[in-house]
């Protein structure tokens, strides 16, 4: 429970940073320096990956950013509440993440089959091993509790 309560910490914390972030750069100022800082990068094996960055925050442009941020503060904070329920090994916590992460898990399959990278691969599998194992846990201690009883 603990290793997942951290995991789901890091979550929270490396979303509070994106939303940080989308806050900075909702300000045309912030953001054109992005873009031109970007687009002067002088690093030649990233060079497609970096026009393509810039060509999406073109595209985007600052406005977007404020609904970036604002999504990112959501899900933070749903992954801070079951953090740190986990962590005090409430059952509804075990309950809340095993909906919210397999409520997921279709739409991170449907990614890595679409967009495959090891990154994502690895993402869906460990929420998948999440879910298994807090089914797992929370209908084994369910079915102990009743025995008890």
């Amino acid at each position: 429970m603990r290793a997942i309560a951290i995991y789901k910490a890091a979550k929270s914390i490396g979303l509070l940073l994106v939303a940080a972030a989308a806050f900075r750069l909702d300000r045309a100022q912030n953001f054109e320096q992005l873009v031109h800082w970007l687009e002067n990068l002088s690093l030649a094996d990233s060079s497609e990956l970096r026009w393509r960055l810039v060509d999406m925050l073109t595209a985007m442009g600052p406005q977007k950013f404020v609904a970036v941020g604002l999504v990112a503060l959501a899900y933070a904070a749903l992954f801070a509440v079951e953090g740190v329920g986990l962590w005090l090994r409430k059952r509804w916590a075990q309950w809340f993440t095993v909906i919210a992460t397999g409520l997921l898990v279709p739409l991170e399959f449907y990614e890595v089959m679409h967009r495959f990278s090891g990154t994502r691969l690895a993402v869906l599998l460990l929420n998948i091993a999440v879910v298994v194992y807090l089914l797992r846990t929370v209908l084994g201690s369910r079915a102990a509790e009743h025995e008890a009883h």
